[in-house]
């Protein structure tokens, strides 16, 4: 076990005590103590995500996040949803690529009763046979939901052209036809194998002692029992290519997409002040250039994503189809430029100072502080301090960002999606 007061002098806004603690069965535990504070955030993660899976149970993971709500071995559906809404807190739950993550928001009074539920969710989901079909439909219409929305869509395609050999290039909804085919037994199959003690991290946040968080997770999942380790599978693979599709849009949506690296990568930080300088806010250059030099665009940005053992990096943006072109030369021109030459003192402070805020407005969020250590936990197995990371941003100079760019932004190494109207959307009434 070990404790630890903050005096982080960069993080002033409340004192804080963090707690972490390994269960005897491997479940790791984060609790942080913010002083001042009446509520709590309360998370169980699990370290399973959508590339964990194999192509005939893609969606698996996302299905699954669905179906615990519909029953666990001691509650019905009804009684997990009033269990928080009862007392005004409330209950969700996510899916990402590489971890899912069951959370809770309550009344510090009400802690245990918050770990109670979601560490239940997680520890004893019974997947009722008759809920099964009625929430193949309902993930089928949230797949059609995705569909109608260009901004979500192009970055499924984006990420098939990013990944093309590893389940990161899914969609982490899977696909209609696999999930229509999900059955009772390939659930708990799949919970067996990945919702095993080693794989589990409990986070919470706020008006917490941080040892009775720890007698609470000991008590709720204490009994879990360990599995057999498993790897994950590698994301080999990636050739630049192109996707142009017709959709029923009034815009075109364009994509630029390449592989960076790791989130385990030194060079992360310096990434993601290369991207606030690039595309990080109205101030970014590609906002400044693009829509308000040439008025080509409502929204244009780029962004960053990291993972175990890849990354990507790519810049979005929506325009007239007889723009893309323009724009695209445009894009290009401005990773040219960073890539080229050190930006300005002036510039390169106004990103960190950017990157730094960032950070510190969330410390002000119960729910981002939670997330912040279960991500930290997952993926670093400890919480990274404050000052370090604000330190790091402080390190980045001039010369990385350009050395970082002229080494990522290589115009053949960028894969292309391009959504274009089909003429089938309604007419622009805008000038009307």
């Amino acid at each position: 076990m070990r404790k630890s007061i903050s005096n982080d002098p960069v993080e002033p806004l409340a004192e804080t005590e963090t707690l972490v603690h390994t269960l005897a069965n491997g479940v790791r535990v984060v609790a942080e103590r913010v002083a001042g504070m009446r509520s709590v955030s309360a998370g169980v993660w699990v370290d399973t995500g959508s590339r964990d899976e194999p192509p005939e149970d893609a969606g698996i993971t996302h299905f699954i996040e669905h179906m615990v709500f519909k029953g666990t071995a001691k509650r019905r559906a009804h009684h997990i949803a009033n269990r928080m809404e009862s007392v005004g807190g409330y209950l969700n739950a996510f899916t990402a690529k590489e971890h899912t993550c069951y959370y809770a928001r309550a009344l510090d009074e009400h802690l245990e009763r918050a770990l109670d539920v979601v560490s239940d969710l997680v520890s004893a989901p019974a997947f009722p046979e008759d809920e099964i079909p009625k929430e193949q439909e309902v993930v089928v219409e949230e797949m059609k939901m995705y569909e109608d929305q260009p901004e979500d869509l192009i970055f499924d395609r984006m990420e098939a052209l990013t990944y093309p050999e590893s389940a990161l290039g899914r969609p982490i909804i899977g696909t209609a036809e696999t999930v229509r085919g999900f059955t009772r037994e390939q659930l708990l199959r799949f919970t067996d194998k990945y919702y095993g003690p080693e794989n589990v991290v409990v986070t919470v946040s706020g008006g917490v002692d941080p040892s009775r968080v720890v007698r609470f997770a000991e008590k709720m999942l204490g009994g879990l029992e360990r599995r057999p380790p498993h790897e994950r599978p590698p994301a080999n693979g990636y050739a630049p290519a192109a996707l142009d599709e017709k959709r029923p849009t009034q815009q075109a949506h364009l994509a630029l997409g390449t592989r960076t690296f790791s989130i385990h990568d030194d060079r992360r930080t310096t990434l993601s002040v290369l991207n606030t300088i690039l595309g990080g806010g109205m101030s970014s250059l590609l906002s400044q250039n693009i829509r308000e030099r040439y008025g080509y665009c409502y929204s244009i940005y780029s962004f960053v994503n990291h993972y175990t053992d890849a990354g990507d990096f790519g810049v979005y943006m929506a325009t007239d189809p007889k723009k893309v072109e323009h724009s695209e030369k445009l894009i290009y021109r401005e990773l040219d430029r960073l890539a080229s030459r050190p930006v300005s003192a002036r510039v390169l402070g106004q990103a960190k100072a950017q990157v730094k805020g960032g950070m510190l407005l969330g410390l002000e969020n119960l729910s981002s502080r939670m997330n912040r250590l279960g991500r930290h936990a997952l993926y670093f197995g400890r919480v990274l301090p404050m000052g370090e990371m604000v330190a790091e941003v402080d390190a980045v100079t001039a010369d990385a960002v350009r050395d970082l760019a002229a080494d990522l932004f290589h115009p053949d190494r960028f894969a292309r999606v391009v959504l274009l109207p089909d003429g089938r959307a309604p007419a622009d009434s805008s000038s009307e």
